[in-house]
């Protein structure tokens, strides 16, 4: 960005008809380096100058072919193709990354600004399942990338820890269940507990009334209910935990649908007397009519309220708790209508923080087969899928290099890495293809490939006695195409991280960590580093030292370790 910035304002000083801003706005970065480093096309100068862009182009050439930073201009079409002497554009990039060295890609830019994230949020009584993975790796990756650029990162876990269900597994409890056999199976049987309730309640409805009877005594805080439901909660994060433990995922708060039961009531007090409250068939509704949205059910014929009421209640919450810049919310793609609604309702409210509720939908997760559908009561539990990961990648490094050191560690890290790179791959918003071939392929686009691409610089680095930035190499020798295309990659990382947290997509800094690996390991095969020319040498680690970091921070926004060795 530091070149860019200087040819911009090099072609504005030529073109001062056109703005500093304006020029930014225009100037390309071709896909080819064969049609030079920028790309500056004259068609808006056309009727300025009333003359055709190829003409304008040429007489800018003409004013710039003795610029010292300029190899060479080319005139195609109406285009300046801009071609940046290779030393001058070696040292620019390269002092860049001496400005931040290991922090490369951070920046204070928000500083003094919140986030919070509303991610993960499982289901208390109920097992950690694959369709987790997605919310909780793409929550945890904007919480990074954000406390990157300054943010304050809230991170919020939305527990489902209220409502009817916590009446069925009360009397599924009370009438087949025992104390040590919970204590003993945790979760799993809480799970059996409750799959067997609807089982029964098949056959027998009254079971269903005697669910409805419990939740209400939780409601009106009978002791015994509250007493059940507090230790289900327990022994639920037990288990909750051990995964998050797997992640590396941590939060900031727990407070889940329950935390809000005394805080609905005042909102719906606001919706009445700010006469947005109306009655239909005995419920209370916000019209959203105009909106061209189905109309917001805020409570029942019976009083009860709704996941829109429990929302709208956590977001007026959060703002006056945290005084958030953004809060956003990380669940699947079917749920978008209902945050478009209850955020209208909160525009139609007057709140004029409205704008900075955002949604963020992902797609689903398939296997090669198929969807991952299942039958009752059978799901894909998250825990067991990440330790397969890493007992495939144990067999892999046993296969591979059987006496490399820290093995256990070394396999977690990859096995849980791959696991989150192929979730993080793509475009959020598209579904996700799982494959455990693909996923644990250290020669495709993957995490194994670029935290491979991180040990391989690693071992360089310790082979050259190279442990900290030298600020003092010569760039001179950073000048062949190999060389040059690593750095302009390089070059690119604090804009991805802004682009990822401005576009809310995880995906732009998992595609560009690959670029870096990609182009690395070109330069690797093409430029021997350990040679006798100690510049030439020391040039070179240098090169190797800053793809270490820039990969390793990469990573690390995504929520995954970048291992020394492999």
């Amino acid at each position: 960005m530091k070149v860019y910035n200087q040819i911009a304002q090099l072609i504005n000083s030529k073109v001062k008809e056109l703005p500093l801003d304006d020029i930014k706005e225009i100037l390309e970065v071709p896909p080819n380096t064969d049609m030079g480093d920028f790309a500056f096309p004259c068609f808006r100068l056309a009727k300025v100058f009333r003359k055709a862009p190829n003409i304008i182009a040429s007489e800018l050439a003409v004013g710039l072919k003795d610029e010292p930073m300029l190899d060479n201009v080319e005139v195609v079409g109406g285009y300046l193709n801009l071609f940046v002497d290779k030393a001058y554009l070696a040292k620019n990039i390269f002092e860049s990354f001496c400005d931040k060295d290991v922090d490369y890609g951070t920046s204070e830019d928000s500083k003094g600004k919140t986030v919070v994230l509303d991610y993960s949020s499982p289901n208390i009584a109920k097992q950690f399942h694959i369709g987790h993975l997605r919310t909780t790796v793409i929550g945890n990756a904007l919480a990074k990338i954000h406390t990157a650029l300054g943010y304050k990162a809230v991170r919020v876990n939305h527990l489902g820890d209220w409502g009817t269900q916590f009446g069925k597994l009360i009397v599924a409890y009370k009438k087949w269940g025992s104390k040590d056999d919970i204590k003993s199976k945790g979760i799993d049987g809480l799970m059996e507990l409750y799959i067997r309730f609807h089982d029964e309640a098949e056959k027998l409805d009254a079971l269903n009334d005697e669910a409805r009877e419990w939740f209400t005594k939780m409601e009106n805080g009978n002791e015994e209910a509250l007493e059940l439901w507090n230790w289900f909660k327990e022994i639920s994060m037990v288990d909750f935990n051990r995964v998050y433990d797997l992640l590396g995922v941590d939060f900031d708060s727990f407070a889940g649908e329950s935390f809000y039961n005394d805080k609905m009531q005042p909102v719906v007090d606001e919706l009445r007397e700010k006469g947005l409250l109306e009655e239909s068939e005995g419920a209370n509704i916000v019209d959203l009519s105009d909106s061209d949205m189905p109309p917001v059910l805020i409570t029942k014929k019976d009083g009860s309220s709704l996941y829109a009421t429990r929302d709208l209640a956590a977001s007026i919450y959060r703002k006056n708790t945290y005084n958030f810049d953004k809060c956003l919310y990380v669940t699947g793609l079917e749920q978008k209508l209902h945050f478009a609604q209850w955020f209208k309702v909160i525009e139609k409210m007057g709140y004029d923080w409205a704008d900075q509720l955002h949604h963020i939908p992902y797609g689903l997760v398939s296997l090669k087969s198929g969807k991952l559908s299942t039958r009752k009561g059978q799901i894909i539990l998250l825990e067991e899928l990440l330790k397969e990961a890493i007992q495939r990648s144990e067999e892999v490094i046993n296969d591979k290099n059987p006496n490399l050191e820290n093995k256990e560690a070394i396999a977690k890290d990859i096995g849980i890495g791959a696991i989150i790179f192929n979730d993080l791959y793509n475009n959020r918003i598209k579904d996700v293809i799982f494959s455990w071939d693909k996923v644990l392929n250290f020669d495709g686009e993957t995490g194994p490939y670029v935290q491979y691409t991180h040990a391989r610089a690693s071992s360089l680095l310790r082979k050259g006695e190279y442990t900290e930035l030298n600020k003092n190499i010569d760039v001179s020798k950073l000048t062949d195409e190999y060389t040059i295309n690593v750095l302009k990659v390089v070059e690119k990382f604090p804009s991805k991280v802004r682009e990822a947290a401005d576009k809310l997509e995880p995906s732009i800094i998992t595609r560009y960590i690959v670029d870096v690996a990609q182009a690395f390991n070109k330069f690797y095969h093409e430029n021997p580093i350990l040679v006798d020319d100690v510049e030439l040498k020391q040039a070179r680690l240098t090169i190797a030292y800053i793809v270490k970091n820039v990969i390793k921070n990469g990573l690390d926004l995504l929520g995954i370790n970048a291992p020394e060795k492999m």
